[in-house]
């Protein structure tokens, strides 16, 4: 890692802040439909989501761009879900964090919820890493991350982001 000048970062960020940041503004979106993840084994992903993260698979439907490519789906909560493709015979390569690339997928649970999935995870065998006691990241069987973190929808660690 470079050095940093972390408070010309600092500045930045608050000159970005005061220039753009607009409490009690309306959306022109009405929510997330779906985000799609892109997977290698529609039968392993649909058990690790629905049957280890208890996310229920809502459909399957059949790829209008590409044939042969399945589309389906996962009920998230709150009418989100969380949709993957899988591309038999295209070669794609592995999961990689690259600008403009997925970083995580943080989905909100219930505190209960939270600890529960966390016990799920544990007995699957499912390596993950804790933070803030609120905050489980872990990979899903392709290598993409996802977070389950028991903060409400709209605030991130105390903080209100929406």
């Amino acid at each position: 890692m470079t050095d940093m000048d972390l408070p010309a970062i600092e500045a930045e960020r608050d000159r970005i802040r005061t220039a753009y940041l607009k409490p009690g503004g309306k959306s022109s979106a009405r929510g997330l439909h779906h985000t799609a993840l892109l997977c290698t084994d529609v039968e392993r992903t649909v058990r690790f989501y629905q049957e280890v993260l208890g996310f229920p698979l809502t459909e399957m439907v059949g790829n209008r761009d590409y044939e042969g490519s399945t589309h389906f789906f996962f009920d998230i909560g709150n009418g989100n879900l969380l949709a993957f493709f899988d591309f038999p015979g295209l070669d794609l390569g592995p999961y990689a964090e690259v600008l403009g690339g997925l970083h995580h997928l943080a989905i909100s649970v219930e505190p209960a919820r939270w600890d529960e999935l966390k016990a799920s995870l544990t007995a699957h065998g499912v390596e993950f890493q804790e933070e803030s006691g609120t905050s489980i990241y872990f990979r899903d069987p392709d290598g993409a991350r996802i977070e389950l973190i028991a903060d409400p929808l709209g605030e991130m660690y105390g903080l209100k982001v929406l």
